[in-house]
């Protein structure tokens, strides 16, 4: 067990490959897009990401632009997904390759050395219990997607559950939840009375171009977004905002206004995409 930890967060998920709109394969989850999140930060960041090594020449622009900050594992598979969008906010996703299993050793392998972790699942069984107790037991303060509260290690169309493990909420300082996915855990509109049935003591929900909703033992913060960027495609957007706020929180920041760095980093990086395409003329 780690007795001393320096401030700063670790990012902690799979590799995935995308398919996007049928596009050729290209970088995806957390790892893929949170660099831009800890870089804006300025404080203490890394990330350590598991994939196949056949796949790892992908994610070559990661190490390229961020060095150090990125650590890249060897597993026996990558995660893969297929996402087709129908407008800049609607998106059907199929799960083409399940990715490996986080444990203890894993964990040691990554070693984090920060006050706090962020897991980025992309499946219900990337996290187990297990290890989100080895983390808690290391001393580290852990943030959680909510994607892996409700999606479903199948094949096929992606599917969204309820039928996860409340042993995955005993460990987490912070959950974070899209529109979507809260809708899910929450059977129904997410509100208070759901934020303290889960019991996690820091739950932020997110609503796109409509900010965020943080509920804080019994408080609710609302956050509007920095601004909104139309016409553009978000993947990964999530996974900046909660790299970002995560992030904050780790260098002291209070939930308000971490939420509102996150998001104003968003709009940033989704202007940039917008400008890209302008250029291209998409």
């Amino acid at each position: 067990m780690r007795t001393e930890l320096v401030p700063g967060v670790t990012v902690l998920g799979n590799l995935a490959i995308d398919v996007i709109d049928g596009a050729p394969r290209s970088p995806g989850g957390c790892a893929s897009f949170a660099g831009v999140a800890l870089e804006a930060t300025g404080g203490t960041g890394r990330i350590a990401a598991m994939g196949a090594e056949v796949d790892h020449a992908l994610f070559d622009p990661l190490l390229d632009r961020f060095g150090d900050m990125v650590a890249i594992l060897p597993s026996d598979r990558t995660s893969s997904f297929r996402l087709d969008y129908d407008d800049t906010d609607h998106r059907h996703m199929s799960v083409e390759a399940i990715g490996p299993v986080w444990g203890a050793a894993e964990i040691e392998a990554a070693d984090p050395h920060t006050t706090w972790v962020h897991l980025a699942p992309l499946l219900r069984t990337d996290f187990p219990a297990g290890t989100l107790e080895v983390l808690a037991a290391r001393g580290h303060r852990v943030a959680y997607d909510g994607q892996g509260l409700v999606r479903a290690d199948r094949l096929g169309p992606l599917v969204e559950d309820r039928h996860f493990s409340t042993d995955l909420l005993t460990h987490l300082d912070v959950l974070k939840l899209a529109e979507d996915e809260a809708l899910v855990v929450a059977d129904g509109p997410f509100d208070a009375s759901t934020a303290r049935r889960l019991g996690v003591p820091e739950i932020v929900v997110t609503y796109g171009s409509e900010g965020c909703v943080i509920y804080l033992e019994g408080d609710i913060v609302r956050v509007p977004a920095a601004w909104r960027v139309l016409g553009v495609q978000t993947t990964g957007a999530g996974d900046m905002f909660t790299a970002c706020y995560v992030a904050n929180r780790a260098a002291g920041a209070e939930p308000r206004h971490a939420a509102e760095r996150a998001s104003e980093l968003v709009a940033r990086e989704l202007q940039k995409r917008v400008q890209v395409g302008t250029s291209q003329g998409v």
